[in-house]
């Protein structure tokens, strides 16, 4: 059965995210649609690339990924198609995709579908729909535009090493207020070799041990552990990590090992 998925910044309130479903489900009524979010922040493609990295492996191979962010007509932007470890993807060529894959994608193209006027304030529900229920009915990228070979690049901040600091930020706050670090478990590892460290960060707190869960430390404790992204949380167990300790979106963490 074909999957699209949604990744946007429509909201719950207004009728957007139902006239995109609509479209959708009048071209390909039996296609499976599942929201893997719609609160991104508008036109936040540093937070929609790390939900969507981080989450698009879950599915099955052939998914169609419709990404809504920042997709509002622009004779400068092209809307691309691409596939990537047997994904599909269609969105805007707004840097997202530079964020979110680790190496070139497989095959992409320019989507040339023509623009209905009538939807030319919202093409999402237009062009873009159109693309992912092709892709998803199992025709070939090149039916749906012209092939490229780059993409926007937009790059995230990434940790350094500084003898023997790691000095990272924070890239995102989940709905838990778990405060989530660029700085991944491979990367850690590879600098750690097994050592101490301790782990600091603003109002001069610290953290000197890794959990494995959260439930680890008792409830109101704050604890660091590398989450289902794989990359290093501070959290508060049952607690709001971002508020209770002052973090917030690009403040800097220091990890110190001895």
């Amino acid at each position: 059965m074909a999957i699209i998925t949604l990744t946007t910044d429509l909201g719950d309130k207004d009728i957007y995210q139902a006239a995109l479903k609509g479209s959708i489900l009048k071209l390909i009524p039996g296609v499976t649609i599942v929201d893997i979010t719609h609160s991104v922040a508008a036109f936040n493609v540093q937070q929609a690339a790390f939900i969507l990295k981080n989450s698009f492996h879950y599915f099955p191979d052939g998914t169609v990924h419709l990404i809504g962010i920042d997709t509002v007509y622009n004779e400068d932007t092209k809307y691309l198609a691409i596939r990537y470890r047997n994904h599909l993807f269609v969105g805007a060529d707004n840097g997202i995709f530079s964020l979110m894959f680790d190496r070139e994608p497989d095959e992409m193209v320019e989507i040339n579908i023509m623009q209905d006027l009538k939807f030319l304030h919202f093409p999402l529900a237009d062009i873009f729909v159109k693309a992912a229920v092709r892709l998803a009915e199992g025709r070939p990228l090149s039916e749906i535009g012209i092939a490229v070979n780059s993409v926007e690049k937009k790059m995230n901040l990434q940790p350094v090493v500084e003898k023997n600091l790691i000095k990272g930020s924070v890239i995102y706050i989940d709905a838990f207020q778990n405060v989530i670090t660029n700085i991944t478990k491979e990367f850690f590892n590879r600098v750690q070799h097994g050592r101490r460290f301790v782990l600091y960060f603003k109002r001069n707190e610290t953290i000197t041990h890794l959990s494995w869960h959260y439930n680890e430390v008792p409830e109101g404790e704050k604890l660091c552990l590398f989450g289902i992204s794989d990359h290093l949380e501070i959290a508060i167990n049952k607690g709001n990590a971002s508020g209770l300790l002052g973090l917030g979106l690009g403040d800097s963490v220091i990890i110190d090992f001895q």
